[in-house]
């Protein structure tokens, strides 16, 4: 290491020195906010969309796995620039950093281009494979490409994200993801339904307001970083070929993307399996994914604030805080699970009831609930071991639980019991699967982290 890369910037350094309870929850709860106003925007936009008709609704269904593969790549790549930054500025090497934040934004862009080209001439045939229903296939097709036109935005915005991420920086990325979600929601009903000076877009509308939400959350990143000073710098002369610090990028954000990848194929999957039953499976299928959000993404966002504190900390020697970090987390992660788990069990009903006023939808929709639930709790094990991985680098362990969760366990499981019970089989194979992830995390976990 260059005697010139030993910098520890003091406003970086709190990190290792702040007691482990006030700086976990001062990192992690900008982010939970940010994360719940994330997740409501998700459900007030499936509520709009609900409005124009069901079809609108599976149409947004089935085009979210792709939606949920470009927010992979974006994030997961984010993931490695997270963790190299930190990584290289608790061990003092500025430069380092400096290079990882810059090659990881050049990096991000050129993804954004490649997946908005593919992503757009792919779609249509995409969904004509889960239905022959014309409307839905037109609908889904006008809504994607809308929304994957916005692809390098997306990059850039959460490379952005995950940089101020590194540095502590938690409440810009809060400020900028409120913003672009707030503005998203108030555009929602405006540009579907043809309000005040918009022309009625319908499910064109959704797209364009959650592009233009996105577009002001990359702004804002963009201002405070012209207007504020840094500990960590986007540098032309960082742009040289760097093969190492390209491989480290790519090592801990290729298992980072196929973790948030997978439920995107699981979806897919589950969706083949239930729209042989009937379409309101498959809309439940997708109320549920929404749902979800609401609760696993508090969770990530205390994930989000641990990881620049573990890599950090780790990157510094401190193992203690390592450990103790790591077990904040699982505890707090278990708490959100557990409110959620109450929410499901009590009010599933009127939960569905928001996206659908179908009786047998509703009907399916409170069973699905009530079942999957079941293993919110245990899955607070999963989300921690797999995101403490990501942020000590160790991504190809982190990829071995997510494998679990969403292929090698919940994939047979639902193929089995859905032959076993019929569809309710499906909902069952969730908190299973949950149940085996979890032993499995523990057992990964501890063979991956060795610290004295």
């Amino acid at each position: 290491m260059l005697l010139g890369e030993r910098i520890l910037y003091m406003n970086t350094s709190f990190m290792k020195e702040k007691p482990i309870f006030p700086l976990l929850t001062s990192m992690a709860l900008p982010m939970v906010f940010s994360m719940l106003v994330n997740a409501l925007y998700n459900i007030v936009d499936s509520f709009f969309v609900a409005q124009i008709s069901e079809e609108a609704m599976t149409a947004l269904s089935l085009v979210f796995p792709m939606q949920n593969l470009i927010n992979a790549i974006a994030i997961g790549f984010g993931v490695g620039i997270n963790a190299q930054i930190a990584l290289h500025l608790g061990a003092g090497a500025q430069c380092r950093a400096d290079t990882a934040a810059t090659h990881g934004m050049l990096y991000s862009l050129l993804h954004g281009i490649v997946i908005t080209i593919i992503s757009i001439a792919v779609v249509q045939k995409f969904l004509s494979a889960f239905t022959d229903n014309t409307l839905v296939i037109h609908m889904g097709t006008t809504y994607a490409t809308i929304a994957f036109s916005f692809s390098i935005i997306i990059m850039g915005s959460l490379a952005f994200e995950k940089m101020y991420q590194a540095i502590g920086q938690m409440k810009i990325t809060m400020c900028a993801l409120v913003a672009g979600t707030v503005c998203n929601i108030l555009l929602d009903p405006m540009m579907i339904f043809g309000i005040g000076p918009f022309p009625r877009l319908g499910i064109a509308g959704a797209a364009l307001a959650t592009g233009i939400g996105q577009t002001l959350t990359l702004c804002i990143y963009l201002v405070y970083y012209k207007t504020h000073s840094l500990p960590v710098h986007l540098r032309r002369t960082c742009l040289c070929p760097n093969g190492r610090m390209d491989l480290q990028l790519y090592a801990i954000g290729i298992p980072a993307i196929l973790n948030l990848a997978l439920p995107s194929v699981l979806i897919s999957f589950l969706n083949g399996i239930l729209s042989v039953f009937s379409q309101s499976y498959v809309v439940v299928l997708g109320i549920y994914y929404k749902l979800q959000t609401f609760l696993y993404l508090p969770g990530s966002g205390i994930v989000q604030g641990m990881r620049p504190l573990i890599a950090y900390n780790y990157g510094a020697g401190e193992t203690k805080r390592v450990r103790k970090i790591y077990r904040l987390t699982l505890w707090l992660c278990a708490a959100i699970m557990a409110m959620g788990t109450v929410l499901c069990l009590l009010l599933s009903d009127r939960l569905i009831s928001l996206f659908t006023s179908n009786p047998e939808t509703i009907r399916i929709g409170r069973q699905a609930l009530r079942v999957i639930s079941l293993g919110f709790i245990i899955s607070a094990v999963s989300v921690a071991s797999s995101g403490a991985l990501e942020g000590l680098g160790k991504g190809a362990a982190s990829l071995v639980i997510s494998l679990f969760r969403y292929s090698f366990a919940i994939m047979p499981l639902a193929w089995i019991l859905c032959r076993a019970m019929g569809p309710t089989g499906v909902w069952h194979a969730f908190w299973i699967t949950e149940v085996i992830s979890a032993g499995i995390s523990v057992v990964v976990y501890q063979k991956s982290v060795k610290l004295p």
